[in-house]
C-alpha cells in the first residue's frame, strides 16, 4: 500500500466514525427556528439548511466568517477527439483570468466575501506569466494559485486509461492537502469549482459508469457544442467505456479510467472537508461527478454535501438524485468555475442571518401558536 492509499484509508475511517449528522445539534437548531416570530417551517429550505449546517458542523449555531472557493484546474487528452467548442489552451488562459480577478467566479466570490484558491493539478498549456506578475489584485478579486501538477493533463481515454491509479490517488492527495491548509488558516466553509476544457466529457463518462445509465442519458452540450460535436462526444464516451469497462464498485478505478485530474483533486477536497466537519458546497455537473466518487468511497459523506444548484446539464439532475440532495438554486447555469456554489453561499448567509437576527416570540411580545386541546 502506498502512502497516498494509506492516507486515504485513514481519512475514510475518520468519515466513517462521524456517522450520521449530529442529531442533538440539529434538534437544538430546529428548536431555535421554531422559537422565532414566524410559523414553524415557513422559511422553507432556509430552515432545512440551518438544520443541515448544524448537523454537519456538530454545533447548533455554526457561523462561517471565513469562506473559500476551491477551483481545481487540469486538461484532458480526450479533447483531441473534437468533443469541445474550445481548444485545450483555454484551460491555462482561464486560470490566468482567475488569477487576474476577471472571471465570473471572481466577481461572485467577492460578492459573498469568499477567497478563491485555484489548484493547478494538471494544466497542460502554460499559464500566461502576466497573470501572476505585478499589478496586484483587481478590485480585491484576484485568486491564489497553488501549483501542484500531478502530470500534464490526462491521456485520451479512448486509447488508454485517462491516468494511472497512482496518479488518481496523488491528485486526491493534492485536494486533501489544500483542505488541511485552508482549515489551518481558519476557513469555516468551502465551496468547489473547476476548470478544464473537455471535463464534461470526463464527468459524463464517470456518471455513466457509476450509475449504469447510457451516455445519452447523462451527456449534455457542455460549453454549447453543436449537433455533430455532441454526436462525437457521445461516441467518444461510449468508446472509452467499452474499452475500459470500469467497475462501479471501484470508484478510484472509474476515476483513473475515464476521469480527470481536477475531478480527482475535488474528490480530495470534498472528503477532506467532510472529515474536518466543514460544510462543503457543490457547484454543477463536474463537481457532482466528483461527489459521486467521494460518496462511493465514503457513503456517510453524502448528507454532508450541500447542493448549491442544479445546472442545465442533463446528467446533473441524475447526480443530485443519486446523492439525495435538493439543490438550493436552479438557474440553468452551465459555466462551472464554482459560480453556482458562490451564489449558494449567499443563501447560507441569509439562513444564518435569519437564525441569529430575528426576534423570538418571547422577546418581541408576540403570541405563539395556539395550543389546541382535543376534546
Amino acid at each position: 500500500m502506498t502512502n497516498d492509499e494509506r492516507r486515504l484509508a485513514a481519512l475514510l475511517d475518520v468519515i466513517d466514525a462521524l456517522g450520521p449528522l449530529d442529531a442533538a445539534s440539529m434538534a437544538e437548531a430546529t428548536a431555535t427556528l421554531d422559537g422565532l416570530t414566524k410559523p414553524p417551517g415557513s422559511l422553507g429550505v432556509l430552515e432545512s439548511l440551518v438544520t443541515q449546517l448544524a448537523g454537519i458542523s456538530g454545533t447548533p449555531r455554526p457561523t462561517f466568517p471565513r469562506r473559500a472557493i476551491v477551483v481545481a484546474a487540469a486538461d484532458h487528452g480526450v479533447v483531441r477527439r473534437g468533443v469541445s467548442a474550445y481548444p485545450a489552451s483555454v484551460t491555462g488562459q482561464m486560470v490566468a483570468n482567475f488569477l487576474a480577478g476577471g472571471a465570473a467566479i471572481n466577481v461572485l466570490a467577492a460578492a459573498v466575501d469568499a477567497e478563491v484558491t485555484v489548484i493547478d493539478v494538471g494544466v497542460a498549456s502554460p499559464i500566461p506569466a502576466s497573470a501572476t506578475m505585478g499589478g496586484g489584485p483587481v478590485d480585491g478579486r484576484s485568486a491564489t494559485l497553488i501549483r501542484a501538477p500531478v502530470r500534464s493533463g490526462t491521456d485520451d481515454m479512448t486509447v488508454r486509461a485517462a491516468m494511472s491509479r497512482t496518479d488518481a490517488l496523488r491528485a486526491i492527495a493534492v485536494g486533501l492537502d489544500v483542505v488541511e491548509s485552508l482549515a489551518g488558516l481558519g476557513v469555516d466553509l468551502i465551496a468547489v469549482g473547476e476548470m478544464g476544457i473537455g471535463n464534461t466529457t470526463a464527468a459524463s463518462a464517470i456518471v455513466s459508469a457509476l450509475t449504469g445509465l447510457p451516455p445519452e442519458r447523462v451527456t449534455g452540450r457542455g460549453t454549447g457544442i453543436d449537433d455533430p460535436t455532441h454526436a462525437r462526444k457521445l461516441e467518444t464516451i461510449s468508446r472509452a467505456l467499452d474499452r475500459h469497462r470500469p467497475d462501479p464498485a471501484d470508484p478510484i478505478g472509474v476515476l483513473a479510467a475515464v476521469g480527470g485530474l481536477e475531478i480527482a483533486a475535488l474528490v480530495g477536497v470534498l472528503l477532506g472537508a467532510v472529515a474536518a466537519r466543514r460544510p462543503v458546497v457543490l457547484d454543477g455537473f463536474i463537481t457532482g461527478a466528483a461527489a459521486l466518487i467521494a460518496v462511493g468511497l465514503a457513503p456517510d459523506a453524502g448528507p454532508r454535501l450541500i447542493a448549491g444548484h442544479r445546472s442545465s446539464e442533463p446528467g446533473h439532475a441524475i447526480v443530485l438524485e443519486r446523492l439525495g440532495g435538493r439543490p438550493l438554486l436552479e438557474l440553468d447555469l452551465r459555466l462551472g468555475e464554482g459560480t453556482g456554489a458562490a451564489m449558494a453561499i449567499g443563501l447560507i448567509d441569509a439562513a444564518v442571518t435569519l437564525r441569529d437576527g430575528m426576534a423570538t416570540f418571547g422577546s418581541a411580545g408576540v403570541s405563539g401558536p395556539v395550543e389546541r386541546v382535543r376534546p
